[in-house]
């Protein structure tokens, strides 16, 4: 026989002829040249090695045709690495692994506005350099009559500088039972470790007094600390002092008082039938000289962390060297303006998505469902059953509270559950849901108005009808 007849390397294509095919033209069109030539490559020497081993046959054409579909394939693994929009079906408004709060219309549009070049750090009436995120302080102080404010790119950021540059080298006290721990790894006994502060305990897990408080002060004491447990609750026989009354003990003894109120809220939310969370306005009403917070919980702006005050704590604050590896870029500064711009217009109910859904009620999120089972309508294979149930908040904010939501039970008759669930996070429209007794619920809870067409469609993609 001749030679080449045995060679099991005979129909290998070369890179170029991989190129040339059609279906991988396009991939590069999409995708660009060099990543596409590194699949290539990989690519190549896998069918050559299944050559080799007697594992892979064919003519060069089926090769490359095969090449052609593997190739395809890695670029949509690749679509779906890829960070983009999910919709968040889920029924957690405050998913932290979905982003938390999703933005509001006027703080993308602020993204856009500042993409180039912004006054960032200038003051466009002196022309002269000043402090990032100056613009804001205005914003704060009506909003909270603060002093002065000063943002980081998260509140744990936010709690390692204030203690760093208040409280290095002295000691901070703190009720045992706000020594949280949060997602990440944030441990705050570490961060105090970190900061240089000294942390003191006192009291017990669910029972402090203020002559606890008043034990432990020292001539090495800095402060006093509160940390708002946002992640979870404390019930039964407990107690600790709240922040009005720490304050009026603190300032006895010419002590700061650091709040960590968590959530960053600015509004009272038990007007939407939830339980009392602290907000900026009232910590700084008591009392409270430095206020810190998030600005992605019930707060409904980017990631950041907030730290208000008075002038003189904020200003030694934001002098710290640590405060400039901590800073916010000009994306965050945008999204968080607008959306205090909101706040001032009286509007948050109406523009911040996070406000609007929690103030949703169960009737008009029951409405919606029925819209959306119609919008989907009948679909072979797939059963849709709109139904009430409860949904929770999320995102390390008000911990075990559940609101009243609608969904869309959704059961297939040829894909498990998870099976449907897969198809439709990894569709073209990718749509994020949870599974519950074998079904794939849709909470519309968690779902932007806006966003409920695409959903209908997400679906019906999913099973199989429609084509992208």
């Amino acid at each position: 026989m001749h030679e080449s007849a045995q060679n099991p390397l005979r129909n290998l294509p070369p890179v170029h002829a991989v190129l040339e095919h059609p279906g991988v033209r396009t991939l590069v069109d999409g995708q660009g040249r060099r990543i596409v030539l590194d699949w290539v490559r990989e690519e190549l020497a896998h069918v050559r090695q299944q050559l080799l081993d007697g594992k892979a046959n064919g003519s060069r054409d089926e090769i490359l045709d095969s090449l052609a579909e593997r190739l395809t394939h890695r670029a949509q693994s690749a679509e779906h690495v890829r960070i983009g929009k999910v919709i968040n079906a889920t029924g957690v408004i405050l998913h932290t692994g979905l982003g938390r709060a999703p933005l509001s219309q006027t703080a993308t549009s602020a993204l856009t506005d500042i993409a180039g070049a912004g006054n960032v750090e200038i003051d466009l009436q002196t022309a002269e350099r000043r402090y990032r995120g100056h613009q804001l302080r205005s914003a704060w102080t009506r909003l909270t009559d603060c002093e002065d404010s000063l943002i980081v790119n998260n509140n744990a950021a936010a709690t390692l500088l204030t203690l760093q540059s208040l409280s290095a080298g002295r000691e901070v006290i703190l009720s045992r039972g706000q020594l949280i721990e949060i997602g990440g790894s944030f441990r705050l006994p570490e961060i105090f470790q970190l900061s240089g502060a000294k942390l003191r305990e006192v009291g017990t897990t669910n029972r402090t007094r203020l002559r606890d408080y008043e034990q432990a002060v020292g001539p090495e004491t800095a402060a006093v600390m509160h940390v708002h447990p946002s992640n979870y609750r404390v019930v039964g026989f407990s107690k600790t002092p709240d922040i009005a009354e720490l304050t009026e003990f603190a300032h006895a003894h010419n002590l700061i008082v650091i709040d960590d109120i968590g959530s960053g809220s600015l509004i009272d939310v038990t007007k939407f039938g939830l339980p009392q969370e602290p907000t900026f306005p009232q910590s700084i009403a008591c009392g409270s000289d430095v206020v810190l917070g998030s600005g992605d919980k019930l707060l409904g702006g980017p990631q950041a962390g907030i730290v208000l005050g008075t002038a003189k704590l904020i200003e030694t604050i934001r002098k710290h060297p640590l405060a400039r590896a901590v800073r916010v870029d000009k994306l965050t500064l945008a999204a968080l303006s607008a959306t205090l711009d909101s706040y001032l217009r009286s509007a948050a109910e109406t523009e911040i998505p996070t406000i609007n859904m929690l103030a949703a009620t169960a009737g008009s999120l029951l409405e919606r469902a029925h819209a959306l089972k119609g919008e989907i309508g009948k679909t072979q294979h797939l059963e849709v059953e709109v139904r009430t149930d409860k949904a929770p908040v999320g995102g390390g904010s008000l911990p075990g509270v559940e609101l009243p939501t609608a969904v869309l039970s959704l059961a297939h008759t040829k894909f498990s559950a998870d099976e449907l669930a897969r198809r439709l996070r990894l569709g073209s429209i990718r749509l994020f849901c949870r599974i519950q007794h074998d079904k794939v619920i849709a909470d519309l809870r968690s779902v932007l108005p806006v966003d409920d067409s695409k959903l209908a469609l997400a679906i019906r993609l999913a099973a199989g009808q429609d084509r992208a």
